[in-house]
């Protein structure tokens, strides 16, 4: 061997140590970084007649773990999701109270009862009469506190989505960037593992907006699809679209004010799964609409059990209570839980608690009959408090009739949704 070719050979060495050292401190490096995976280069012996030259070091390859790799990206895309639900829920949960604390609504609905059975101790007693419209203020102002709890984390969902959308088109642009410089330079044997590594950082951003499958080509490219099997395209900008929104609490999807995601002009809307943006997809056509239908129902079966015994005492702002009659049922009244207030009549005049509001004919199976006191009757007149008591905070109507059962089906303003069982 020629003193050139010894040289050669030592030379050669040398900067295969060099490289291989600068990918340790590159690894050590990047030990913390998002996304980023060890890099190897592997060693290939030169030879020149079946003689030893020396050695090289091959492009720089990711050592990585494909199934443990998606197994985070699907991590990522439920811890997403559950932080989205945590934070619209614990929400609302701040304003429904705690239970034993009297600020809840069955504590408000105690306290209620409470100021009527004080009430029949004395019926005439103004003071105590101006207690019971003020136990019912309360009451129906905590029912519109939680309305417009739910209302407003539902629109915060809405507003979510939008945001979503934006961060969804940029994130696969990002994506799809990358791995067309990653084509081009595998094709060209050169390495692409550090571009691998933005592109995998890139996926992890991806994978808290939706739950993502990510296949590998064989040139380089990636195929992303959905648990629900949507493809997602990288190369074509923005190319999933939605719109700003103002939900009242008839909107619905599809069809009803709620803005429906596209891809191509073609709602995907129903195949968005996973992640922060399927999760606030499932808060605002599903999870918070169904809460507000339950406590519509509550509302309305609330102003009717009082106003079947008499009392008018639960209304909407006009002195209205809506009927129970409705296709879907409660057509008439979606959205009660944020208007229901105290009878304007019986704010005017609180002894109308104890006088009742309007005469009721009665019926075998609904609340018996009922004349209200008249004006100039008696102080102590006592007949309606007993019904209140009796029939309209408990579950008959009248002695051995049974109260009208809450629905559990069919609610929302498209009939579609249903209380937990």
């Amino acid at each position: 061997m020629s003193l050139d070719a010894a040289l050669s050979i030592a030379t050669g060495s040398l900067a295969n140590i060099n490289r291989q050292i600068a990918l340790v401190s590159q690894n050590v490096a990047n030990a913390s970084t998002p996304g980023y995976a060890r890099e190897i280069a592997e060693q290939q012996e030169i030879t020149a007649d079946g003689v030893g030259m020396g050695v090289r070091t091959g492009p720089a390859q990711r050592d990585v773990d494909a199934l443990l790799q998606q197994s985070s990206l699907s991590e990522n895309a439920t811890v997403a999701g559950l932080q989205a639900r945590q934070t619209a829920l614990q929400a609302i949960d701040a304003v429904q109270g705690t239970p034993g604390q009297g600020s809840n609504i069955p504590s408000l609905l105690g306290s209620l009862q409470d100021a009527f059975s004080t009430l029949g101790n004395d019926p005439s007693n103004q003071t105590q009469q101006q207690a019971v419209v003020s136990a019912a203020n309360t009451l129906a102002s905590g029912i519109n506190a939680q309305s417009n709890a739910i209302a407003e984390q539902r629109q915060a969902a809405q507003d979510a989505i939008v945001q979503d959308v934006g961060s969804l088109n940029s994130t696969l642009d990002t994506i799809g960037a990358l791995s067309r410089q990653i084509v081009s330079l595998k094709a060209a044997g050169q390495s692409t593992a550090d571009l691998e590594n933005q592109r995998d950082d890139a996926l992890q951003t991806l994978s808290q907006i939706v739950d993502v499958k990510v296949l590998e080509q064989n040139d380089g490219n990636v195929m992303l699809v959905t648990g629900s099997g949507l493809s997602l395209p990288t190369d074509q900008p923005d190319p999933f679209s939605t719109s700003a929104a103002n939900l009242g609490a008839g909107a619905y999807y599809p069809g009803g004010g709620v803005p429906a995601i596209t891809l191509g002009g073609v709602d995907v809307t129903e195949q968005i799964t996973g992640g922060s943006l399927g999760e606030n997809i499932t808060l605002r056509d599903t999870t918070l609409p169904t809460m507000q239908s339950e406590l519509d129902e509550f509302s309305q079966n609330l102003a009717s059990r009082f106003d079947a015994q008499g009392l008018r005492l639960f209304s909407d702002p006009s002195g209205n209570v809506p009927s129970g009659s409705g296709i879907p049922v409660q057509a008439s009244y979606v959205g009660f839980s944020a208007a229901i207030t105290v009878n304007p009549a019986v704010q005017a005049g609180p002894s109308l608690v104890r006088d009742g509001t309007q005469a009721v004919a009665g019926s075998p199976t609904g609340a018996s009959a009922f004349t209200p006191n008249p004006p100039g009757g008696p102080a102590g007149f006592t007949a309606l408090i007993t019904r209140v008591l009796d029939y309209a905070l408990s579950s008959e109507a009248q002695s051995c009739v049974p109260q009208p059962w809450f629905n559990s089906t069919g609610l929302g303003p498209t009939g579609t949704f249903s209380a937990p069982g």
